[in-house]
């Protein structure tokens, strides 16, 4: 059985315990939307195009960088912002 919460998932913040988070080159990105669509926790929001990573949901999973043709985004860790 799976729980059912009547809280949305955007009032979750889950991105507390990642230890390493992706890094979009903006200039090499090809616009594609692939790292947006394969996201599965919806923390990257397109602005014109261009992928902007929502911290406060991303876990550091790096299925954005591995599923991008153009490997413009690089997982660095957690303390080289």
């Amino acid at each position: 059985m799976t729980p059912i919460s009547d809280t949305p998932s955007t009032m979750n913040k889950t991105g507390l315990w990642r230890v390493i988070f992706p890094k979009v080159d903006e200039e090499k990105c090809r616009r594609c939307a692939i790292c947006w669509k394969f996201c599965p926790d919806a923390a990257i929001q397109l602005v014109d195009g261009v992928p902007h990573i929502i911290l406060d949901f991303c876990k550091g999973c790096g299925i954005c960088a591995n599923e991008c043709p153009a490997k413009c985004i690089a997982m660095v860790e957690e303390g080289e912002r």
